[in-house]
């Protein structure tokens, strides 16, 4: 592929995998309220559907051998989420507020993450024993959303109905009794089939014509991975994000934010490491801890009852700028 053939292959690349992203996301969405969904597992969803270009980008920077380019789409994007999806909301929206009880639960598992990943990247730990730790606190979180609140009442020794627990998912939505269609729920799904299906394509040819790109202006693999793919492919995350924040959706928001970024280290960061796919550098231990320094200060401004508001949101964002400001003076 020439520098010429890259340009337009680039952008019509980026506009497929962010427009389909960005369908993906709303279907899911507007499907879980219909069923009555709770807010954080309606977060939860919407991440992984939001984080599918993350990951395909960082896929795809991995075979084809940039391993700095791979870690710095996952570091990247995770910490432009924290600006875009909460800083930002907060700035337009005004005020973004979460239920105290499900921000205490995403915050400890977002941060166990984050620091698991943190210690495998520094060669404390082996990043199989990173994959372990961090399905050791993930599985029974993704489990107590499935469950949903009428089951989890049923947990023994009145576990159930702790408020801590009871409180969890979030704001509730009644289901929607004209959803029994067949149909229609088959429509929704090949919807999300088929966007899902885009959302790869566009990533692959994304990540390849961009390093055609970079080849040929000479910029560095680590601006390319942790800056333009990394903001690219996180785009439609913080449109989803912004879309919670102005529809005071705060706990969708703040599980969405933070389920975010622990699917991307969790896949990009512990198991990609425990298959020896990835060799980590130096900057990757600064820009994780830049990622858990950032994702404690977005729980303490964002944790208090009143939530965070604009002060808090130009807080994410200032501290996202030193980031990037690092990444191109360190490149």
């Amino acid at each position: 592929m020439t520098p010429a053939a890259a340009i337009p292959i680039f952008v019509a690349s980026v506009a497929l995998m962010l427009g389909a992203a960005a369908i993906f996301a709303g279907k899911l969405d507007h499907m879980g309220i219909r069923l009555g969904w709770p807010e954080t597992l309606l977060g939860l969803l919407t991440a992984l559907a939001a984080d599918a270009p993350e990951l395909v980008s960082a896929i795809t920077a991995l075979a084809e051998d940039r391993h700095a380019e791979a870690v710095g789409v996952v570091v990247g994007a995770s910490t432009f989420n924290l600006a875009a999806m909460l800083g930002l909301s907060a700035v337009v929206a005004g005020r973004v507020r979460a239920r105290h009880e499900a921000l205490e639960i995403e915050a400890f598992v977002g941060l166990w993450i984050v620091a698991v990943s943190l210690v495998v990247v520094t060669g404390g730990i082996a990043a199989a024993a990173g994959l372990f730790l961090v399905a050791l606190v993930a599985v029974p979180y993704v489990f107590l959303l499935a469950w949903g609140p009428a089951r989890v009442r049923r947990l023994p020794f009145g576990l159930g109905r702790s408020r801590l627990i009871s409180r969890s998912f979030g704001e509730l939505h009644r289901r929607d009794r004209t959803l029994d269609s067949r149909r229609e729920i088959l429509v929704l799904v090949l919807v999300l089939v088929v966007a899902l299906c885009l959302i790869v394509v566009g990533g692959i040819a994304t990540v390849r014509s961009a390093n055609v790109l970079a080849d040929a202006w000479s910029v560095p693999e680590e601006i390319v991975g942790a800056v333009i793919l990394a903001i690219l492919s996180a785009l439609p995350n913080a449109w989803t994000g912004v879309r919670f924040g102005l529809q005071r959706r705060g706990s969708a928001l703040m599980s969405e934010t933070l389920n975010s970024n622990s699917i991307n280290l969790a896949v990009g960061i512990t198991l990609a490491g425990a298959l020896g796919s990835l060799v980590f550098a130096n900057r990757d231990i600064f820009n994780i801890s830049w990622l858990l320094g950032m994702t404690a200060v977005a729980v303490a401004l964002f944790g208090r009852h009143a939530g965070g508001g604009r002060v808090a949101g130009a807080t994410l964002i200032a501290l996202y700028a030193v980031f990037v400001a690092v990444q191109f003076a360190t490149s």
